[in-house]
C-alpha cells in the first residue's frame, strides 16, 4: 500500500462504526466512511467535541452538522497551501490520501532534467496539479466544473503558483482529449482522477467500469515520443489495483515500455497504528 504518511496539518485521528475522526488544520471533523465496517471504542474525547459532523442519511446523502466551524480555513502540504470548506456530500475540496501520488510524480518531475507537460483530468481543486507545478512541470488542468477550477486557481494562488505555466480548462474531459488529440497536441504526463459514477454536460452516464479503459486509450495516444509517467485514480472497491495494472500494460507497455505497479492508497491512523484504505492508484514509469 502506498501510504500519505507526510502530513502535519491532517491526521486520521480514530476511526469505527463507519466514521474517521480527522483533523484538518486546527478544527476537527467526523465525516462517514464506507471503508470503516469495524466497532472499536470511541474513547477519544474529539469524537464527542469536533467542529463539524456529517451525518449520512439513511434515504442516500447526508448533511452537516457544524460547531464553530469556520466557512473556509487552510491547511499545508510541504509546500502546498489548500483552501477547504466543508460541501455536500462529506467533502472538504483535498482527498489527503492522494499526496502519496504527489511525491511520487514531482520527485519524478524533478528528476527528469528536461521541460514536462503534465495533463491533468478529473483535477477537481488541483492537488495534482499544484504539485506538478511546485516540481517544475508546465501543467494543464481540466475539469468539467467552473466552481472546481476557480478553487484550484485559489489554492494556486495561496501556494504563491498564481504565476506558473498552468492552463486552466472547464471543459468535459473526454472531448477535451479528442480535441486535443484532433490539434496534435502531446504531453509526457497523464494524471486522471475520474469519478466512479457522474453525468456529463448533456446528462451522458459516466461509470468508470465501463469508461476508463477507452479513456486510457484515449489517453496513450496523447503521450510524447518519451513519456514520463501516467497515473490513474480510482475510488471503487470493485475496481481492484491489478485492473488498473493490466490496462495500463496493455495500453502503454507495447510501445514505451516502463513498469506499471498498482497499490491501495491510505492513510495512516494515529490511535492504532493501522491504515485507512483510500482507493487506488495505477502508476506506469518510463523507469528514467
Amino acid at each position: 500500500m502506498w501510504i500519505a504518511d507526510g502530513w502535519k496539518d491532517y491526521e486520521v485521528i480514530d476511526c469505527s462504526k463507519g466514521e474517521k475522526l480527522e483533523r484538518w488544520g486546527n478544527y476537527i471533523l467526523v465525516r462517514p466512511d464506507p471503508q470503516v465496517i469495524w466497532d472499536t471504542p470511541k474513547e477519544d474525547k474529539r469524537w464527542r467535541h469536533m467542529n463539524g459532523h456529517y451525518h449520512r442519511s439513511a434515504k442516500g446523502g447526508g448533511e452537516w452538522e457544524f460547531f464553530d466551524l469556520p466557512e473556509q480555513w487552510t491547511i499545508r502540504y510541504k509546500e502546498l497551501t489548500f483552501n477547504l470548506k466543508p460541501f455536500s456530500f462529506k467533502h472538504t475540496g483535498l482527498f489527503p490520501e492522494q499526496a502519496a501520488n504527489w511525491d511520487w510524480f514531482g520527485s519524478k518531475i524533478k528528476a527528469a532534467g528536461r521541460p514536462i507537460k503534465v495533463l491533468n483530468l478529473f483535477a477537481y481543486t488541483g492537488g495534482a496539479t499544484l504539485a506538478s507545478a511546485k516540481a517544475g512541470a508546465q501543467v494543464t488542468h481540466v475539469d468539467a466544473s467552473k466552481g472546481m477550477v476557480a478553487w484550484a486557481k485559489e489554492n494556486a494562488k495561496s501556494s504563491g503558483l498564481e504565476n506558473a505555466p498552468i492552463r486552466w480548462i472547464v471543459d468535459d474531459c473526454v472531448k477535451f482529449v479528442e480535441r486535443e488529440l484532433r490539434r496534435g497536441h502531446r504531453y509526457d504526463a497523464v494524471i486522471m482522477d475520474p469519478p466512479s459514477y457522474g453525468r456529463g454536460p448533456k446528462g451522458e452516464i459516466w461509470k468508470i467500469e465501463d469508461a476508463i479503459h477507452p479513456l486510457i486509450q484515449l489517453c496513450t495516444q496523447l503521450l510524447s515520443d518519451d513519456p514520463l509517467f501516467f497515473l490513474v485514480n480510482s475510488y471503487t472497491t470493485g475496481l481492484a489495483p491489478s485492473v488498473l495494472t493490466y490496462m495500463l500494460a496493455t495500453e502503454i507497455c507495447p510501445r514505451y515500455k516502463g513498469t506499471v505497479s498498482s497499490e491501495e492508497v491510505g492513510l495512516p491512523v494515529t490511535k492504532n497504528g493501522l491504515v485507512l484504505p483510500c482507493g487506488a492508484s495505477g502508476r506506469w514509469s518510463s523507469g528514467k
